[in-house]
């Protein structure tokens, strides 16, 4: 909040990107609603994920709000390859001070934070710049867009009252089982539903590894594609999945729930 006879800081605008990232893309309209195209359209600074992919969504976005800047005039800072790869603790226990990223708001300029997918900091990196900006003053404005976690959930039946997103699980098959049943037990023991997520290529090695290790009982949710063509959402119970053909889209994004 600004101090009176102070001059004005910028605003820090959370701003969501479509799902169909490295997918056949979906028009905008369809999952972004116009008043978060217009901010994302005027914004003159930046904090990406990913610059490349901020301008090419920025470009979608021109074709139907035009930017109040040319996209080559924007200033994009990129997060570090360190927060962008590992996340926003990568750092360390104290996590990755993203304050100086925040310096042209402190001049008065409103600054978007977009990840290449989704609401960023939520499942993508962002929250130490969120975590600064509260630091520093700053407002920190959430823009309406879709978050896949919160699609998923919603869409799975599952307990949508207490649940946790615990990003990705082990990719060697010994420690991933055990994870599995670790997840299994708090879910089915305290009711919590539990969400992660898998490379896009590894989904079908995931499902499989889900319906070898949990039990028969439990209620397994996958949602794959979700807000694409392609989208795919299913719940049932492990044995369930197991007398069916499970399958699953190796080329889009997916999530899965666990619960009872």
């Amino acid at each position: 909040m600004d101090e009176p006879g102070t001059a004005p800081r910028g605003r820090l605008y959370l701003v969501p990107a479509p799902l169909d990232f490295g997918c056949d893309p979906v028009p905008l309209e369809q999952v972004l609603p116009a008043a978060t195209l217009e901010v994302a359209a005027r914004l003159p600074v930046w904090i990406a994920e990913n610059a490349k992919t901020l301008r090419a969504y920025l470009k979608r976005v021109g074709a139907s709000h035009p930017l109040a800047h040319p996209l080559q005039a924007l200033r994009i800072q990129q997060l570090p390859r360190t927060v962008h790869k590992h996340g926003d603790q990568a750092a360390g226990l104290a996590g990755f001070d993203a304050r100086d990223l925040l310096a042209p708001a402190l001049g008065g300029d409103d600054i978007g934070l977009a990840s290449e997918a989704g609401m960023p900091a939520v499942a993508d990196p962002g929250a130490s710049v969120v975590r600064a900006a509260h630091e520093l003053g700053l407002a920190v404005i959430p823009l309406i867009g879709p978050v896949a976690p919160l699609l998923a959930l919603a869409a799975s039946g599952l307990n949508g009252q207490s649940f946790a997103f615990v990003g990705y699980l082990p990719t060697e098959p010994a420690a991933r089982a055990a994870r599995i049943r670790e997840l299994e037990a708090l879910a089915l023991t305290s009711g919590q539903t539990q969400l992660f997520i898998e490379t896009p290529y590894r989904n079908s090695a995931l499902l499989q590894a889900l319906l070898q290790t949990l039990q028969p009982r439990t209620q397994l949710a996958v949602a794959s594609g979700l807000t694409l063509a392609s989208q795919a959402i299913a719940s049932r119970p492990v044995a369930a999945w197991r007398r069916g053909a499970a399958r699953i889209d190796d080329r889009v994004p997916a999530v899965f729930a666990i619960g009872r």
